[in-house]
């Protein structure tokens, strides 16, 4: 393990990506930020299990050794609070109770940070917001991280980080079970796309650069999600919490099955606008390595 990585936690066989894949991605992050000489956020896309948590934290390590301050700010954290939520599921739609797809973040919040963390030369300290996905909640602000500012690099991470909405004709005829017997009019997949067309594209628009971490296929993202979820229940399990749970493999599939329209749609419009594309095999190996 390098010296500069030491003190993160990898996951086992972690250190076969730095080479190929974390310090390409660091070295043309660092050539990013003294190009634009102010602070840069950096958008790093990828479906769920792909591995961006783990990426930009290593990727975060390699900037420090460069002496680039670097703050990673997580799509998942902005999710709204499970009464928010709540209340769109009542004035909207049902499926909106389920946290993930545009229209269950508190974008107005997102901006907020992003704005404190690159404001240039300001120095001072930012609170990070973060999500508890075990009970389904947002944590309470005085257990948030800070950070302190300036920063070099945000890496902003998420499952649909500057993606771009479809078009309306895309919409009508459902994709998967969830949208034909839940959704069969297009409400709900309407009033998605109508947010990610609006506040999401202010908020996608504080990008200065787009990784995108490209999955083999949806299938497969659907076999990482499951992973993640038997891993958390692996450590609920050696140290259970009141109120933390694990979603069953009927739960799961349909869970992912709000993911599945707009994930598709990435992976098939991102990859030619991005301006680096990992192609990232069923192990999440690096496949192929585009721009940078």
């Amino acid at each position: 393990m390098p010296p500069d990585l030491s003190d993160l936690d990898l996951p086992r066989g972690y250190e076969a990506m730095i080479d190929p894949l974390c310090r390409p991605l660091a070295d043309a992050i660092a050539g990013w930020r003294r190009e634009a000489l102010r602070p840069i956020v950096v958008g790093v896309c990828g479906p769920q299990g792909s591995g961006k948590s783990t990426l930009c934290a290593a990727v975060a390590a390699l900037l420090a050794a460069q002496n680039l301050r670097t703050a990673v700010l997580g799509l998942d954290d902005l999710y709204l609070p499970k009464a928010r939520r709540e209340a769109l599921a009542a004035a909207i739609h049902p499926l909106f109770k389920t946290r993930g797809p545009p229209g269950t973040h508190d974008v107005a919040l997102g901006l907020r940070v992003l704005d404190a963390l690159t404001r240039d030369g300001a120095a001072g300290d930012v609170a990070l917001p973060t999500f508890d996905k075990a009970s389904d909640d947002r944590r309470p602000p005085d257990l948030w991280p800070h950070v302190k500012t300036p920063v070099d690099v945000v890496l902003f991470e998420g499952w649909c980080v500057g993606a771009r909405p479809q078009a309306s004709a895309a919409l009508a005829a459902p994709i998967n079970v969830l949208e034909a017997e839940e959704d069969p009019v297009g409400r709900w997949r309407a009033s998605v796309e109508a947010a990610l067309a609006g506040p999401y594209q202010t908020l996608f628009g504080r990008l200065d650069r787009l990784i995108l971490l490209k999955a083999p296929s949806f299938e497969q993202v659907y076999t990482w999600r499951a992973e993640q979820e038997a891993a958390l229940a692996a450590r609920l399990e050696t140290a259970p919490e009141p109120g933390r749970r694990t979603m069953a493999p009927d739960e799961l599939r349909r869970f992912i099955m709000h993911y599945e329209r707009l994930t598709q749609h990435i992976l098939a419009e991102m990859p030619s606008r991005a301006d680096v594309v990992v192609e990232l095999g069923p192990g999440r190996e690096v496949v192929s390595l585009h721009g940078g």
